[in-house]
């Protein structure tokens, strides 16, 4: 089955309430809304694109020690998948099927780091917890999403329903601020350049790993 295949069945069960989703059905006008306004936003449109050079950047895994991107890309072709964090199904989802085409990426000699605002307890949890095996990095504020053009702004009407759903976001983060990245997945060159980009600000649709394998060989 194919990642979005998974992640289409997952949305289907979601939507039904079907255990142990269970969610109430108010909810999904309420997450559809906010993801149309930030399609119509085009916010997407200002993320970094083919051909742009990757600012560089240095992040703390779980375990507190730094990754620098600069050193990552001596070694090789660098793959970012930036994601919302461990609470998010569709980002696990995403970050297991990463696993599964992980051997493939490194024969071709790249390396893998995904990137969320999560502390760094939560990021051991998603190495727990999708059985993750690449490096996990916390992007404190969205600093870095940001320099990728992919931060933004929680709605007001939307922070209500993740509070409700428990969704605590300054305390997944620490981070009082409500921001996010939008999904987003990155090749780029040893010389800094991006190879492959694929951002979209609808969270249920995540690009299979094989389409970014040809720039990563090329």
């Amino acid at each position: 089955m194919t990642l979005q295949a998974k992640l289409d069945a997952f949305k289907a069960d979601f939507k039904a309430g079907k255990p142990p989703y269970n969610a109430p059905s108010d909810i999904h006008p309420i997450m559809a809304r906010a993801t149309a306004e930030l399609i119509a936003s085009g916010a997407a449109n200002k993320a970094l694109k083919v051909g742009d050079k990757a600012p560089l950047f240095t992040l703390k895994d779980p375990d507190g020690n730094p990754v620098s991107s600069a050193n990552l890309l001596a070694k090789g072709p660098l793959v970012l998948t930036f994601y919302r964090g461990v609470w998010c199904p569709y980002c696990n989802l995403e970050l297991q099927a990463l696993q599964a085409f992980l051997p493939t990426l490194q024969e071709a000699g790249a390396n893998l780091v995904a990137i969320s605002p999560q502390i760094a307890a939560n990021s051991r949890k998603s190495l727990r917890t999708n059985g993750l095996t690449f490096a996990i990095l916390s992007d404190t504020h969205n600093d870095v999403a940001d320099a990728f053009g992919l931060r933004f702004e929680v709605p007001d009407y939307l922070i209500g329903l993740y509070k409700n759903l428990r969704n605590d976001l300054p305390t997944f983060n620490d981070d009082p601020s409500w921001t996010l990245p939008m999904p987003a997945r990155y090749v780029i060159a040893r010389n800094g350049v991006i190879r492959y980009a694929e951002v979209n600000p609808d969270y249920t649709q995540r690009p299979e790993p094989e389409a970014m394998l040809n720039a990563i060989r090329g």
